[in-house]
């Protein structure tokens, strides 16, 4: 028999329907019927006879024609709404997509696994898993972990012990001591009363994200979760049945209580849940949609679920990855503006970087002398300035390996602490079924990925500013010897000048959120938890820096293309013209002044998704394995005389190579 999940002023009915021939409007009108009977007085409707009603799906919001049959207009166990003509009782408007949901729309469940064991998972792993590439199994030693971890809670709680989280009550109510009786009550009531979240929901990839590294967690057998608790929340992940969780509300410590519990309290049934099949709805009804049945919590499964460092983590990872995205592209964008700004390549030579030898820093310049070298990838534009009389560049030019560079070390170092993070045990108590005993500790503090998060942003907010200042050399003819701000016909054409001002603007945001949150604590708890590491809202600072780094980079991407069109009919480098190809693809050349604020965010998708460094990348590869000696960052001490003298030589040699300034 089919079924429909009706909204009507806020509440959720479900509605069996035996004859699918029958209308939408008597499915509306039968949704009214069932919502006036559960009313004293009668929801305020007299009759039903003269109220005048529309449906829409959850999913979408799309209006659906009351005259169409059941069979025809929607699918079983479909989200509907019926909203009352008039009434102001009934919203003009629920919000059953969360925001960025043109993702989703064309969602396919994954037929791929990811196997997990609390042990192995990686950044991409998890962010993959987010995007919904993936679904999750347990891994056969995860299971028998768990189950083991789990007989040591039931025998705690059959003998009546006193344990902390299992017997007792939680912060301050550590010493009340909870009947049996109670326990299960107990744990239903520790996710209701932390589910105190406020803001925005996560979007659904980062809501897959934490549910993911949640269950990576549990999989490693210290919470003394049960093993049926633990398939149902991979059932619902599966599923993609997501709770509402709020974005703000975690110190990080004891852990992301506020969002892990609005995680928990979504696969218990109760709040609101979102589904690509519903949209936002109950969510006993969501899971009900899918055949799935609410979590029962055992003793120490609530603390088991809401007690742990992923919320901070989860958005680490998200963080971790598309820093590193950036990071490679900011080399292939500035490589281009220097190109374009007619610099010298003689910066980037591998012996100047073997005698001060951080990896980042050697990496960055090997990619522009790949991107450059005039011998590998012959370039008019360089062949155009050969003999000019500059000696050397200006900083944002010269020293994008040195700036650059320190950018991807601070990345390998954030991803390191991450990386350890996702696969790490961060309960508590912990239970540890070897030595049959449980102890309290700390690893719920979010301090490590705190720190490493406040990190990663000051490090990659130097992108943006030092991409800031070569978007006002292109645009500042009295550096870049271009027409003012890019553009034909200045004065009547405004071109990259208010570009640059929202550049300048973002890198300005960036400064005051680069302000370290986690030197911060509040005491929380009645002084129990009386240092914190606030590092929720040092994972949500670094997704902001990096997304206005991102959207500078564009803004450069965009403007050094456009200063190739005052240089044409000359070329540049063989990669670099494929990067201007790529970007000619979703953004025309800029004639005259238009709409530019799509231009911006073409240009920003292409980085997001990797494009630019997917169409540059061969070309980088290719020249490693053409010159693999000089890729490799060597310490000063393994230098001999010999390899000094053949390097000064291959120095000289080179000296009126293209694009490469008279130095002295």
């Amino acid at each position: 028999m089919p079924r429909y999940t009706v909204h009507v002023r806020g509440e959720w009915l479900s509605v069996p329907c035996k004859d699918s021939s029958k209308t939408i409007r008597c499915l509306g009108k039968e949704a009214l019927r069932r919502y006036i009977k559960n009313k004293p007085d009668n929801g305020g409707f007299v009759t039903l006879e003269n109220v005048t009603f529309y449906l829409r799906r959850c999913k979408g919001l799309g209006l659906l024609d009351l005259d169409d049959k059941l069979e025809d207009a929607l699918e079983d166990n479909e989200f509907v709404e019926v909203v009352v003509e008039g009434d102001v009782m009934s919203p003009d408007f629920i919000p059953s997509q969360p925001e960025g949901i043109h993702r989703y729309s064309r969602y396919k469940e994954p037929d791929q696994y990811i196997e997990m064991d609390g042990e192995s998972l990686t950044t991409g792993d998890l962010l993959n898993l987010g995007k919904g590439l993936y679904k999750i199994k347990l891994t056969a030693e995860a299971a028998q972990r768990v189950k083991q971890s789990r007989l040591l809670i039931e025998s705690i709680v059959k003998e009546k012990k006193v344990v902390y989280g299992i017997t007792t009550g939680f912060g301050k109510f550590a010493r009340t001591v909870i009947p049996v009786s109670q326990l299960n009550n107990l744990q239903v009531n520790l996710v209701r009363s932390h589910s105190a979240g406020v803001g925005k929901p996560l979007s659904p990839d980062r809501t897959r994200m934490l549910l993911a590294l949640r269950i990576n967690v549990l999989a490693k057998g210290y919470s003394g979760v049960s093993l049926e608790t633990l398939q149902q929340a991979i059932e619902a992940f599966n599923a993609c049945c997501l709770p509402y969780i709020p974005e703000k509300g975690t110190v990080g410590a004891s852990g992301d209580l506020a969002p892990l519990s609005h995680l928990a309290l979504g696969l218990i049934g109760e709040g609101k849940m979102w589904s690509p099949k519903s949209g936002w709805a109950d969510a006993k009804y969501v899971l009900e949609a899918h055949g799935l049945k609410p979590v029962s919590l055992k003793p120490k499964e609530g603390l088991a679920l809401i007690n742990g460092t992923q919320m901070i983590t989860s958005l680490g990872c998200e963080a971790v990855e598309r820093a590193n995205a950036i990071a490679k592209q900011a080399d292939i964008v500035a490589a281009l503006t220097l190109e374009v700004l007619k610099g010298t390549t003689r910066a980037f030579d591998s012996d100047i970087h073997r005698l001060r030898p951080h990896p980042g820093q050697v990496e960055v310049a090997f990619r522009f002398r790949s991107l450059l070298d005039s011998d590998h990838h012959p370039s008019e534009i360089a062949e155009s300035h050969r003999f000019c009389d500059r000696v050397q560049d200006a900083y944002t030019l010269r020293c994008c390996p040195q700036v650059h560079g320190v950018v991807n070390d601070t990345i390998d170092f954030v991803r390191n602490i991450i990386s350890t993070e996702i696969n790490s045990a961060t309960d508590n108590p912990m239970v540890f079924a070897e030595r049959g005993e449980t102890i309290s500790g700390g690893n719920f503090h979010g301090e490590y990925p705190a720190k490493a998060l406040d990190y990663l942003a000051i490090g990659v907010h130097e992108l943006a500013s030092i991409s800031e200042r070569r978007i006002e050399r292109l645009c500042n003819p009295s550096l870049s010897e271009l027409p003012a701000f890019l553009v034909t016909e200045g004065g009547l054409n405004s071109g990259f000048m208010i570009a640059h001002c929202t550049a300048a603007a973002l890198v300005s945001e960036n400064k005051a959120l680069c302000h370290p949150s986690s030197v911060d604590s509040l005491s929380t708890s009645a002084a129990t938890e009386d240092h914190v590491s606030m590092g929720g809202w040092a994972a949500r600072k670094a997704l902001r820096v990096i997304e206005n780094v991102e959207h500078v980079l564009a803004i450069e991407l965009l403007a050094a293309c456009q200063g190739i069109e005052f240089l044409r009919p000359l070329r540049t480098t063989t990669p670099l013209e494929k990067v201007y190809d790529l970007v000619r693809s979703v953004v025309r050349p800029w004639m005259k002044d238009r709409f530019m604020a799509p231009d911006i965010e073409a240009a920003h998708r292409l980085l997001v998704d990797q494009k630019v460094w997917l169409v540059a990348v061969p070309y980088i590869e290719k020249y490693r394995m053409e010159h693999i000696p000089e890729s490799r960052p060597v310490s000063p001490t393994a230098f001999s005389v010999d390899s000094i003298s053949l390097s000064n030589f291959s120095i000289h040699d080179h000296e009126d190579h293209p694009g490469k300034h008279n130095e002295s």
